[in-house]
């Protein structure tokens, strides 16, 4: 039977691709998302057979699919190349109609990272926007959504699978559960993140009887859980408002860059201590939910002002004693 959601030729073929993938403990979102992608072109250009899905056709939905890096694009390219050598494995088709050739990766470009000031604007304006006729609390959840993202290096799909039973406001911890590499970990939380969970959970209960252990934290319709979409598509609507300056060399600003902008502040926050971070980097990245120190490595940008802190850092006589 066909997954709701993929109407193509290759539904069935993709949910059993993706069916498959899950039974080996990977969540496969990304790459769902691009997945129902190419559905949803095949579904538009009319193909109705497995067979009219040619080498031209996947040529033409990725040229519809633009992508900037070739980062980006190589990763679509992966994905549409691993689903079609399954398909063929599984003599769900002869050939793999993918023969496009991964770009060259040029000069890895760093990630904006915001400061303190632009985060607070950041919500601050998150929290300004109005509801609509079919959403309740926009302003209230976008701006929780993006201080956790910001303050805890969320990714984006942890804070939409979060459920009301996940927060336990005694403690200050949120609980990720099978997260992107199956493993489920707690994650602390302060006492300002601690009053503005409390106090978005008690605007949720205003406007409902009860809300189940089950029921998603985030909601804005009824229960449904705010989506990764529409998570990403409020942050680029805000951005013009933030008149972010882009420093040379840098990417523009997107919403995975609060999760950078959590790794790098933390980095520097332990600098700026006198702590050494490289005996702290598996607790990073353990807060993180990486699989190893090496993950988090990613995170950890170079900045002008994280510079600075390792030089001001490394040049400190009291350092160069403990670190004989």
């Amino acid at each position: 039977m066909r997954c709701a959601g993929f109407q193509s030729p290759l539904a069935e073929g993709i949910q059993r691709f993706l069916l498959h993938k899950r039974a080996l403990g990977r969540r496969f979102e990304t790459e769902e998302w691009s997945l129902r992608l190419l559905d949803r072109f095949l579904v538009e250009h009319g193909i109705s057979t497995m067979t009219d899905v040619t080498a031209e056709v996947v040529d033409v939905f990725l040229a519809s699919r633009p992508r900037r890096s070739s980062r980006s694009y190589n990763q679509l390219l992966g994905v549409l190349r691993r689903l079609f050598d399954w398909l063929v494995a599984h003599t769900d088709l002869d050939r793999s109609p993918v023969h496009g050739c991964s770009r060259h990766a040029t000069g890895q470009r760093i990630p904006f990272i915001f400061d303190a000031e632009q985060a607070h604007r950041l919500l601050e304006l998150a929290g300004e926007l109005p509801d609509a006729c079919n959403t309740q609390l926009r302003g209230p959840t976008y701006r929780t959504i993006f201080a956790l993202l910001y303050g805890l290096g969320f990714r984006v799909g942890e804070v939409c699978r979060l459920c009301v039973q996940d927060l336990d406001p005694k403690r200050r911890l949120l609980v990720i559960r099978q997260t992107k590499f199956a493993k489920s970990r707690l994650v602390p939380f302060g006492p300002r993140l601690g009053k503005l969970l409390q106090h978005y959970l008690a605007l949720r209960e205003a406007r409902c009887v009860v809300l189940a252990p089950n029921a998603p934290l985030f909601s804005m319709m009824g229960n449904r859980p705010v989506g990764r979409g529409t998570i990403g598509s409020t942050f680029r609507n805000l951005l013009p408002e933030l008149d972010l300056k882009v420093p040379p060399g840098s990417s523009p600003p997107r919403l995975h860059s609060l999760r950078h902008s959590f790794a790098v502040g933390t980095l520097l926050r332990w600098y700026r201590a006198g702590m050494d971070p490289a005996q702290r980097l598996l607790h990073l990245s353990t807060f993180l939910g990486h699989v190893s120190p090496e993950s988090t490595a990613v995170y950890l940008t170079i900045t002008d002002a994280l510079l600075q802190a390792a030089s001001e850092r490394f040049a400190c006589p009291v350092f160069k004693e403990v670190s004989k």
